[in-house]
């Protein structure tokens, strides 16, 4: 008697056992399948919507963005494709991203349909992270045609959605005085403390010798490297810093200045983001402003080597970070309305302009802007006044927001060549210097 109970009270506790294990397993399952609905539903119901657009004072991390990025490629598989480029010097790979409506990922076969190339970088220096999150909208717009699929119809965009990553890593909200958010962002130098935008001749840091890579692989038409501006306040949310012209062949000057220029300008107004040069000043803008000096060093200028014609849109630290990345969305955007009407002639000056190139027997390698010529822009600014520092007791620049002033002001943008060297019939490198071959070799 006592063993059949037994018995009966081991059945009654496997069976317990079982039926509490099959209600967990069957509890599992429905709140797997309820979290996997409820995930599809959010993606959904947000459409790929960008950390920033929930809060416009924030700006996505370096995990957020490579997360969102591989998202979309996920779910256009046919249009994107984001892959690892090489390293950085933080330890962590840099990410290229290739948009093409037709599935062509490959540089040289885009070129061969004729294709413009247009190179697209953010996040070199993290404290000016605009075209981070502008470039997420533009190219999840642009995959679900909230922008006019037109627009890419005979171009290709590669981006790099975070450059400077080690300085994305280093996130504070102090490291850029005065500047109106986001919140928080990334911090100038690299993991290293190398200013990235200084970096692209010697490339001593891994970011610059990948960069280098990816460029020359690409061979881009176009160049477009976003910014934010230090310095003066004036009533404009987007200034412009071309490729100096006069560094250009006059194929590819003579388009910029003439054409290019006056199409983004009037662009940018048709879109409710008027735009001034760069206010690159020895004191305030009454006293006129200089075009910018982009010496191979730089992005733009290193850029401008190849014939490509470059640009870094510098979006007001003064106005609020929405109005800084909603304008620098608005400059990626007109630029691509400018490719889909010019493709034709840029493809063509570029192919012109290599030709000369490749006959050239001297290349000016510095210049010195000309004071003496001047043209004059419109510029609408605030008036620029003095009061005594807090700090110092001495004179101290502000700029009064209840003066507002449009008028004309110098424009100092003519440089002409200074130093010139003779094209070489080869270079005679010692053995030890096996990294400057590596340079010549990636470019």
């Amino acid at each position: 008697m006592k063993q059949n109970i037994r018995n009966l009270h081991q059945g009654n506790f496997f069976y317990l056992a079982a039926l509490v294990l099959f209600n967990s397993l069957l509890f599992s399952s429905c709140t797997t399948q309820q979290s996997s609905q409820q995930s599809t539903q959010k993606t959904t119901a947000t459409d790929f919507k960008t950390p920033f657009e929930k809060n416009t004072n924030y700006t996505s991390t370096h995990d957020e963005v490579i997360a969102y990025y591989q998202l979309l490629a996920k779910a256009f598989p046919k249009k994107l494709q984001f892959e690892k480029s090489g390293m950085t010097d933080s330890g962590r790979p840099l990410h290229t991203g290739i948009l093409s409506l037709d599935g062509d990922f490959d540089p040289n076969s885009n070129r061969a349909k004729k294709k413009c190339i247009l190179f697209i970088n953010n996040a070199i220096h993290p404290g000016e992270p605009t075209g981070v999150d502008a470039t997420m909208m533009l190219v999840r717009d642009i995959l679900t045609k909230k922008v006019e699929e037109t627009s890419l119809k005979n171009a290709v965009i590669v981006f790099i959605p975070m450059y400077n990553i080690g300085g994305a890593l280093n996130r504070g909200g102090f490291s850029r005085a005065n500047q109106v958010g986001p919140e928080a962002h990334g911090f100038r130098g690299n993991s290293r403390n190398f200013d990235l935008n200084r970096d692209f001749i010697k490339c001593d840091t891994r970011n610059a010798q990948s960069f280098n890579q990816i460029f020359t692989q690409w061979k881009p038409h176009i160049f477009v490297d976003n910014h934010t501006s230090n310095g003066a306040d004036y009533q404009y949310v987007m200034t412009l810093i071309p490729t100096q012209h006069n560094k250009l062949n006059p194929i590819l000057s003579d388009y910029l200045t003439q054409k290019m220029l006056p199409q983004l300008y009037k662009g940018m107004e048709t879109a409710n983001f008027e735009m001034t040069p760069y206010v690159y000043v020895r004191n305030t803008p009454d006293d006129g402003i200089a075009g910018f000096l982009d010496l191979p060093r730089y992005s733009s200028g290193y850029a401008a080597l190849f014939n490509c014609l470059s640009f870094m849109p510098e979006a007001h630290m003064l106005k609020t970070y929405e109005q800084r990345v909603r304008g620098t969305y608005a400059f990626m955007e007109t630029m691509l309305d400018l490719i889909e009407k010019d493709y034709v002639t840029i493809i063509e000056n570029r192919i012109k302009a290599d030709e000369k190139t490749i006959n050239q027997k001297e290349f000016a390698v510095n210049w010195t802007m000309n004071r003496d010529k001047k043209d004059e822009v419109v510029f609408k600014g605030y008036a620029a006044k003095y009061k005594k520092s807090e700090v110092s007791g001495q004179d101290r620049l502000y700029y009064d927001k209840n003066e507002p002033y449009t008028k004309k002001i110098p424009f100092f943008n003519t440089y002409e060549a200074i130093e010139k060297v003779s094209k070489p019939w080869a270079y005679v490198i010692p053995k030890g210097y096996s990294a400057v071959v590596d340079r010549l070799k990636w470019n």
